[in-house]
């Protein structure tokens, strides 16, 4: 039940994104009629209310999914890739090569990560590519220690000792007879990095080091609210609920995940 409940809400916030990007919504047209006025049901635009400029937060909300899955996607993508070969260059290689690789991994791993990502985008700018770029460079670093180990069990195993005999280069080992047995927990640490990639991407944007008003992100939405909280709780409520629901169903399906490709665990059952 709470799984299917996690996809449904993963598919909405996927079809609101595919909205947000096709759709000119007009997001920023402002009403100055409409200021904080309270959720109702009379029209679609009104049905989470309006801001402290009379913009529908309904429109907002669409855009601000639109954000938080290119943010997530972008990351993502760029941090697995990057994270992906090399660490199983590193693993593979071994020797210096890996101890070098290893000591640069753990200087990023001594900082905490959101911090890091501040330093990063404080020092890059506000702006959507920079929170890409920011994230992306906290982010490899966990798949690159995971793809690491990872290759360390298997650069041992008979096929990868035949391919070797036969004069394959390392790069085609690696890429042909090692990641694709190494990558069923990265797809894993992937759906939690989607999780966290929308945590830091509003994160950012709620300190004013990501995704810039008018253009509408979930972070920011809340940002703008907080200061009418008492007056206005739904211009808060809408942006932080759907931010809550969406990080709750990618952990929730990242576990899932997790559990279907735990053989220990399939056994148990």
């Amino acid at each position: 039940m709470i799984i299917s409940l996690a996809r449904i809400i993963m598919l909405t916030w996927f079809a609101l994104a595919l909205i947000a990007w096709t759709v000119d919504l007009d997001s920023n047209q402002i009403n100055l009629e409409q200021i904080f006025a309270a959720p109702s049901l009379n029209s679609l635009y009104g049905l989470l209310g309006y801001d402290e400029l009379g913009r529908s937060l309904v429109l907002r909300l669409i855009d601000g999914a639109g954000v938080s899955l290119f943010v997530a996607l972008s990351t993502v993508t760029l941090s697995a890739v990057i994270g992906t070969f090399i660490g199983a260059l590193a693993g593979y290689i071994g020797g210096r090569t890996d101890r070098t690789i290893s000591r640069v991994i753990d200087i990023f791993l001594a900082f905490p990560g959101l911090l890091l990502a501040i330093a990063l985008a404080g020092m890059l700018g506000p702006g959507l590519s920079n929170v890409v770029i920011a994230l992306s460079i906290m982010g490899w670093v966990g798949y690159a220690r995971l793809m690491r180990n990872q290759v360390l069990s298997i650069r041992s195993r008979d096929h990868v000792s035949s391919a070797l005999a036969l004069g394959r280069d390392s790069l085609s080992i690696i890429r042909l007879h090692i990641i694709p047995l190494a990558l069923a927990p990265v797809w894993i640490e992937v759906s939690y990095g989607i999780a966290g990639a929308i945590i830091a991407e509003a994160g950012l944007s709620f300190l004013g080091l990501g995704v810039q008003p008018p253009q509408a992100s979930w972070g920011n939405m809340i940002r703008e609210g907080v200061r009418y909280l008492l007056v206005a709780p739904h211009a808060v409520l809408a942006p932080g609920i759907a931010l809550s629901l969406v990080v709750l169903s990618a952990n929730v399906l990242g576990d899932a995940m997790r559990d279907k490709l735990d053989v220990k665990f399939q056994r148990q059952r």
